[in-house]
C-alpha cells in the first residue's frame, strides 16, 4: 500500500505545482489540506490515518500530546531548517524523523521594505482613494532619505534590510543583546548603545530577532512609549517580540505614525481580532517567507526528504 502524505495550511494550493512530486507517485499519495486546522483535536482527527506530514514554517506546533495521537506517523517534514514548536523528544520517543528544507532569507527582506515603503508613502490609502473616486492626493508621504532606521536583530534578515536603509540614503542604527561594535562596523551601521537609545531616536523600527526567552515581549508598553509620535514600526519577525496589545494601544491613540504588521499572536486572524481593523496599520497575512522561489524549494525539497526516508537514508534532518 502506499504511504500516505498530507500537506498542510496549503492555503494557495500550489504545493504539488511549484514542485514536482511525481517520483514518489508509485509510493505516496499526497492530499493537500488548504484550510487551517483550528486546534489539536481536529489536527489528530485529521491525521490520525497519515504516515508522513509536511507543515509550513512554524504555523501547526507539534507538541507531545500530538505526536502521541498519530501512532502512523513515520515523517514530519518542516520547511526550514529551524522550526520551535516541534516537540523533538516526543517525536523521537515515537519513531519519527522530523526532516527540514532549505530557506531564503530573500522573500523577508522584500517584504519588509514593501511594507516600510507602502507606510511611508501612504500607497494603500492612496491607491484605494484614487480607485474609490475620491480626492486627488491625500497625504503626505514621510521621506527615507536622511532619516533614522533602527534594526533591532543584525542577523542574516537584519543585516540586508540595514544595508536596503543605507542604499536609501538612512541613518541606520542596530541592537541586539549580542550585537557587537565590530560586527556593526562590519555591515555599516550605528551600534546603539542600548535598545532605548534606539527606540527613542529611530523614525523607522524594523523587528528581525529570534524568538527566545530573552526576546519575548522585549518591544512592551515601556520601550513603545519611547517611540516618536511619527515613527513607524514593522515587525516581521516574531508577534510575541512586540506587545500587540501596547502597540494596538499606540496606533488607536495616534501616539506612533503607523505600523507595518505581518505576523500576530493568533494565525490565521480570527474575523473579529483588532489588527484587522486598527488604524495607522499595514498588515500582511504572514506573508514574508511566501514567494514563487521559497515555495519551490521548500515542496522541492520535501519530495527529497520523503524519496530519502524511503530510501532508508533521511537528510537534513532536525534539529
Amino acid at each position: 500500500m502506499r504511504l500516505r502524505c498530507a500537506v498542510l495550511d496549503d492555503f494557495q494550493n500550489v504545493a504539488t505545482e511549484v514542485a514536482d512530486w511525481s517520483p514518489l507517485a508509485d509510493d505516496v499519495e499526497v492530499v493537500q489540506f488548504t484550510s487551517h486546522f483550528p486546534g489539536e483535536d481536529a489536527l489528530a482527527e485529521a491525521l490520525a490515518d497519515f504516515d508522513i506530514v509536511v507543515t509550513l514554517r512554524e504555523r501547526v506546533p507539534f507538541p507531545a500530546s500530538l505526536i502521541a495521537r498519530l501512532p502512523q506517523l513515520k515523517l514530519l517534514i518542516a520547511s526550514g531548517m529551524r522550526n520551535t514548536v516541534i516537540d523533538y523528544a516526543a517525536a523521537e520517543a515515537h519513531g519519527v524523523t522530523v526532516c527540514g528544507t532549505a530557506s531564503s532569507s530573500t522573500p523577508p527582506v522584500e517584504l519588509t521594505w514593501a511594507l516600510l515603503l507602502g507606510l511611508a508613502r501612504g500607497l494603500v490609502q492612496e491607491s484605494n482613494t484614487l480607485r474609490s473616486g475620491g480626492p486627488w492626493q491625500h497625504t503626505v508621504g514621510a521621506d527615507l532619505h536622511g532619516r533614522r532606521l533602527g534594526v533591532l536583530g543584525l542577523g542574516k534578515i537584519g543585516s540586508r534590510v540595514a544595508q536596503v536603509g543605507l542604499a536609501f540614503g538612512m541613518h541606520v542604527s542596530a541592537w541586539s543583546q549580542n550585537l557587537t561594535k565590530e560586527y556593526a562596523d562590519e555591515v555599516g551601521v550605528h551600534l546603539a548603545p542600548s535598545k532605548e537609545v534606539l527606540l527613542a531616536d529611530s523614525d523607522f523600527v524594523s523587528v528581525h530577532l529570534a524568538l527566545s526567552d530573552r526576546t519575548r515581549g522585549l518591544v512592551g508598553p515601556d520601550e513603545i512609549a519611547l517611540l516618536k509620535p511619527t515613527a513607524y514600526v514593522i515587525n516581521t519577525s516574531r508577534a510575541a517580540i512586540v506587545d500587540q496589545a501596547a502597540l494596538l494601544s499606540a496606533l488607536h491613540e495616534g501616539r506612533i505614525a503607523g505600523a507595518g504588521i505581518d505576523v500576530f499572536d493568533t494565525e490565521p486572524l480570527p474575523a473579529d481580532h483588532p489588527m484587522r481593523t486598527a488604524p495607522r496599520l499595514l498588515a500582511t497575512p504572514h506573508l514574508g517567507y511566501v514567494s514563487q522561489a521559497n515555495y519551490a524549494t521548500y515542496y522541492g525539497q520535501a519530495v527529497e526528504d520523503i524519496q530519502a526516508y524511503l530510501a532508508g537514508s533521511p537528510v537534513r534532518r532536525l534539529p
